[in-house]
This record gives structure tokens, sequence and C-alpha cells, in this order.
């Protein structure tokens, strides 16, 4: 019988999607599966996937399960590539429109402890002897804060279980509530210790995932390094230190059916490798749409990103004289913090045909990005793997990144010796502070004026398999680790 794994999240593209999580469920799930495994996934029941599955069956009706939880039911979907969804139907809870973490005025829903405590309570049943489905997984897997609680409610309430793998896509989201949340969620007040999900004096659902899971992955392994840091273990560090060998970081992967310049159809013309030139149309389209000059003798940087001090964009905005005096265009997009919104919409209005700054999101104006920068600029102080990278890598387009997380496993700098090696992709440097960034973007100017160079590290990124047929072996391992006679 093949392994049984029980994904539990908060959210899945392309039904709901606020950021990485959802592509990594979207994308790892069904590679796991078409890998030989038998895969579930526990998300709550948004209106969208309601709408998308309006016969889902409910195949279990589950009462009070402690506490102030709410009483909820389980439907059964299966998605177009044969994917069984659980999806938990709570409308007190989940009947909300848009953003699944906050309302539209921006601030946390006030029940979110509920919210997420339910999702976390319900998959803690799911993967105990007490499960009222016949399907029983043989590990649960657990991704961020949201359900990482389920690893707490197993150790306190159910004796029987199946291992527990948190995968954590953010330290630096935690999900931390007062004490009197413990009460209810439904926990023992023997719960509420160092050792248990207190947390400085709050519970974090994070927290009791990390104390309490029998292994804890992150989603690179230079993260998995970087969080055991006391400067970059947000709190955390020494708990994680005690994992031991029982943390490990496993980069994430793209869908290769979305991200591909060869077959994507929001692009003007297709391209590869060995159609390189056919690049440019992406990038005349690109200016045109944004009211950029349209130029071939300039230098074209890109940014998709969430507009946070994270992402060090403000090193951007502090680097923009020697970005217009290149001469070098920008296209950016996104949203996130007012401030940062503020200063790139200003940076468009005073440099009209140089830089343009569109807030908000567009899945097409993302992938013309992608395609029609010639290189993109990712200068983030910290980020666990980060996907936009790996975009720019596989369409051709030399990423500009700090040297943290994820960006440091995938982008090799070009030198003398990465050159000379043929692994160069991009650019990296260390530091995040501006006269670093500056040197960096200099670098990739000049060796964008260079076409022979610019060509080899484009092949160099595009070459290379992104997708996830790697990571989802490497997790397929660790299930069978965790559960060795399944």
């Amino acid at each position: 019988m093949s392994m049984r794994i029980l994904f539990a999240a908060s959210e899945m593209a392309p039904w709901v999607k606020t950021g990485g999580l959802a592509d990594v469920i979207g994308g790892l799930a069904p590679e796991v599966q078409r890998s030989g495994a038998e895969v579930a996934v526990l998300l709550p029941a948004y209106p969208a996937l309601l709408t998308a599955f309006p016969a889902a069956p409910v195949v279990a009706q589950l009462g009070t399960l402690g506490g102030s939880l709410p009483a909820a039911q389980l439907r059964e979907a299966v998605t177009p590539d044969g994917l069984k969804l659980l999806l938990l139907d709570c409308p007190a809870c989940y009947a909300r429109p848009g953003n699944p973490y906050v309302n539209p005025q921006g601030a946390d829903w006030p029940d979110n402890a509920i919210r997420f405590g339910l999702l976390a309570r319900v998959a803690a049943l799911l993967a105990s002897s007490a499960s009222p489905l016949a399907w029983q997984p043989d590990v649960l897997h657990c991704h961020d804060w949201q359900t990482g609680l389920a690893a707490a409610y197993l150790h306190y309430l159910h004796p029987r279980h199946a291992p527990v793998l948190l995968t954590i896509h953010n330290l630096a989201f935690q999900g931390k509530f007062n004490r009197a949340t413990l009460a209810e969620i439904g926990l023992p007040e023997s719960a509420w210790a160092m050792d248990g999900v207190e947390f400085y004096g709050d519970l974090s659902y994070l927290k009791a995932g990390v104390q309490f899971a029998d292994w804890v992955a992150t989603v690179s392994p230079t993260y998995a390094r970087e969080i055991q840091t006391d400067a970059e273990g947000m709190g955390m560090a020494g708990l994680l230190r005690s994992k031991g060998a029982r943390l490990s970081g496993i980069l994430n992967g793209i869908d290769g059916t979305v991200w591909n310049p060869a077959t994507d159809p929001l692009l003007p013309r297709n391209y590869n490798t060995a159609q390189l030139e056919r690049k440019s149309a992406s990038k005349a389209a690109l200016q045109r749409k944004l009211g950029l000059t349209v130029r071939t003798d300039c230098i074209l940087f890109g940014i998709v990103s969430r507009l946070t001090y994270q992402k060090g964009l403000d090193l951007v905005l502090a680097a923009q004289a020697e970005l217009a005096g290149l001469p070098a265009q920008l296209a950016v997009l996104g949203s996130g913090e007012r401030a940062l919104e503020t200063a790139f919409a200003d940076l468009a209005l005073r440099h009209p045909g140089q830089f343009a700054a569109t807030i908000g999101f567009d899945e097409q104006l993302a992938h013309l990005i992608e395609a029609g920068a010639d290189s993109f600029l990712m200068p983030s102080r910290f980020e666990p793997c980060g996907l936009n990278q790996m975009y720019s890598l596989a369409y051709g387009t030399p990423p500009v990144v700090r040297a943290t997380g994820g960006l440091a496993d995938t982008v090799v700098n070009l030198d003398a010796d990465a050159a000379n090696s043929g692994e160069a992709n991009g650019f990296v440097f260390q530091a995040a502070e501006p006269a670093q960034l500056i040197v960096a973007i200099r670098r990739a100017a000049q060796a964008w004026r260079q076409p022979p160079l610019w060509r080899q590290l484009q092949a160099n990124g595009m070459t290379r398999a992104w997708d996830w047929s790697a990571p989802s072996r490497d997790y397929l391992a660790l299930y069978r680790r965790l559960a060795p006679q399944a």
C-alpha cells in the first residue's frame, strides 16, 4: 500500500493565495502524489473552495472538539489531477470574503486563534486513532503557525497518532495569542509551560509545533542554519538548536507548467535558451504597458514583491539616484507597507518613462516583468526560500540578490571563478546596505553590456531544473524516515 500523507495548511494555489505558502502546497502536494504516495490536503472551506467544488459531499460531522471550538463538518473534493482535498466547513470561521487572515481594513481577524485552532485540532484528530475517517495518514505534514498547534494537540490529547513533520515557511509569523486562549482552544492547563506552548508570556502556535513535531523542516538549507542563530532565530533559536539532526532544510520548487517561458501563455512571444532573442518582445511589451520609454540600449530591472522592510526594498529607494544615472529602467509590482507604496509611486511620478510602479497585484503583469526585465532585484534582509528569484532564473532574467536564505542557495554570484566554471547565474551582495546593492546593480549593468557573457548567465539559470521533482524526492525520503513501517 502507498504511503499516506496528510497535508494541513491554511491556503493552497490556485484557490486561496496570499503568498508563497499557497504555491508550495499547490506544487508540492500533487508532486508527492505523482511520486507514488497517497496525499490528502486539509484546508479551511473558504468561499473560493466551496465555489470551486460545489458538490463536495460531507464525509464527517465534527462535534465540539473542546474549549470554545465550534462544531464543523468535513467535505471531500478531488482536484482535476486526482488530489484529495478535505475541506473543513465551518461558516462561522471561514465564510468570509478576501484575505484568510485579515479583515478589509488590514487588521487580523479577532478570532484567528479559534479559526486556526480549529484547523489544527481537526488535523490532529485526522492523524490520530480517533479519526472519523477510514483514510488514516502515515505522516501529518503541517505548514506554518496556522497548523503547528496540531502537534501539541496530538501530544496532549491523542497518545496514538501519526508522526508530525512541521515545515516553517517564515519564522517571523508565529501565531501568538494571550494566555486565555489556552482554555478557548481546549488544551489542558499543563500545556502552559516553557516546554509546552508558552512563549515569552504568550501562546505561540508555531512554537507549539516546533516543540512537539517529530521533525522540523524549513524551505532552504541556508535558512535552516540561519534560524538557529540568536540573530535570526526570532526568539526560538535555542529551541530550534535543540532539535539537532531533526531540523533540516529542503529548498522549495516552482510550478514548471505555470512558470516556463517556452509555453507561458501570458507572454507576447515564447522563448527558450536557443531562442533568447525572442525575449526582447516581452521587454518591449512591458515598456509599452507601463509607459516606459521603449528602448533597447538601457538595462531594465524588475521587482515583483510584497513591499515590506523584510524585502529590503528601502535599499532600492536609497539607490534611486544611481539607478537613474546608469541609466537604467525599473518596473515595480507589489503592495504592502503604505510608506513603501507611496515612495515607489512618487518615484515613478518623478521619473516618467524611466521608472514605473504598479501598486497591487496582477498575475499577467508579474509574468511579463519576469520575462521582460533584463535583471530582477531581490535585496531581501531575510528570505526563507524565495520563489521569484527561481522564476527569474527560469526566465533568463539574472537576479541581483542578497546572500540570505534560499537566495544564497539558488543564485551563484558572477565572479572570476564562477564565470570560468560556468555556474554563475546572477549577482550576490552580502550586507543589507545601499552601497553594496549599488555595487551589485552596477556589476549587473556592466555584464548586461557584454552580450556573450549575459547569454551565458541566462543559459546557466535556465538549464537547471527548478521544479518540484527534487524537493518532492527529499520530502518522500523524510516521510519514510518518520514512518519506516508504512
